[in-house]
């Protein structure tokens, strides 16, 4: 038996003269947490849903297990448990009816379906909602607490595959830190996940590795820090430019610090530069700043977002893609190679 529950080899979906998913491939094994990012409309919810059957492919293959899930998505749906990015539909159910039912229709008895009830909505800190009942339009609960409610309908019993589409949609900030810790949970208990998300920053902390999705394309895969391309040590100077105003990074010969890499995306400009550099970095930044140059600036440890921006980019100036014609959807952002 093959140690990946799910494979998706060279998948490609149209909607038209729409690619939604332009031969994808990506795998996800036992155990470990594999994080799918892309802006919105980068064709993440299409490949989703022909993972779970919803869609078929027009080419390509996807393998649930040692299920086919193109010649039988039925038996491929009974191996995933899946968060669809939609609200589940609560209404007239407490959070702990709903969580029990989802239990019980995965195969747990009562008892523990009770159970289980009871320690996600502990985990999630949802328990003072826990048997207040869902109403029409939004009411009686809020819509974190029905989307963590969702969530643990989905991982309330143990699945292969468990699939999460934008989990953290709705859910304040201190209750998303528990949900991520529970997704690594479920991961480190032996669970395949695919995380679904574009939120990147706190997608870092969580999985194992991670598959870019832009315009339909897998741009870049790999673990973390293989993405990030830059060694623990480097650092972020993240410049904020005016309105309309000048990049005085623009020319890489005139910052007085080597640059492993810069992405401008609107206003923000990110240089990674090395930690020794620091000093003088801060110095060249609150020179620019002083002078008006700069609306302002700030330095932090280097993350996963430099090098999800660099890869999400649709314009850049290495020599490669100089012959690339941009076109009407691409959006304002660059990166620069690196300087010695």
């Amino acid at each position: 038996m093959s140690a990946d529950v799910l494979a998706v080899d060279g998948i490609t979906r149209r909607f038209g003269a729409v690619v939604a998913n332009d031969r994808v491939t990506l795998r996800v094994r036992a155990g470990e947490v594999v994080g799918l990012l892309g802006h919105n409309g980068a064709g993440k919810t299409t490949l989703v849903s022909q993972v779970v059957g919803l869609l078929r492919p027009d080419s390509g293959a996807i393998r649930v297990g040692d299920v086919d899930a193109v010649a039988d998505p039925a038996g491929a749906r009974r191996r995933v448990a899946l968060q669809a990015q939609a609200q589940a539909p609560i209404n007239g159910l407490t959070p702990r009816t709903a969580i029990e039912l989802a239990g019980r229709i995965r195969g747990l008895s009562p008892r523990r379906a009770r159970a289980a009830a009871e320690e996600l909505a502990a985990e999630l800190d949802i328990l003072p909602w826990i048997d207040q009942k869902a109403l029409p339009d939004g009411g009686g609960l809020s819509g974190g607490v029905r989307r963590l409610t969702s969530f643990a309908m989905t991982v309330v019993a143990p699945t292969p595959l468990v699939v999460l589409d934008e989990p953290t949609n709705d859910i304040d900030a201190s209750r998303r830190r528990r949900l991520w810790d529970a997704v690594r949970r479920i991961g480190d208990e032996g669970a395949g996940v695919l995380l679904v998300t574009h939120n990147v920053v706190e997608a870092e902390r969580v999985v194992d590795e991670l598959v870019v999705l832009d315009r339909g394309k897998v741009v870049a895969a790999g673990s973390p820090a293989a993405l990030r391309g830059s060694q623990d040590t480097d650092l972020r100077l993240e410049l904020q430019l005016h309105p309309g105003g000048a990049d005085p990074s623009e020319v890489l010969a005139e910052v007085p610090v080597p640059v492993a890499r810069r992405v401008r995306t609107g206003r923000r400009v990110l240089l990674t530069v090395p930690a020794a550099q620091a000093a003088a970095a801060v110095a060249w930044a609150n020179g620019l700043r002083e002078k008006g140059a700069l609306d302002g600036y700030a330095l932090a440890p280097a993350t996963l977002e430099d090098a999800y921006l660099a890869v999400t980019t649709s314009e850049s100036t290495d020599e490669a893609d100089a012959s690339d014609e941009p076109t009407a959807s691409d959006e304002a952002a660059t990166e620069e190679p690196s300087r010695a």
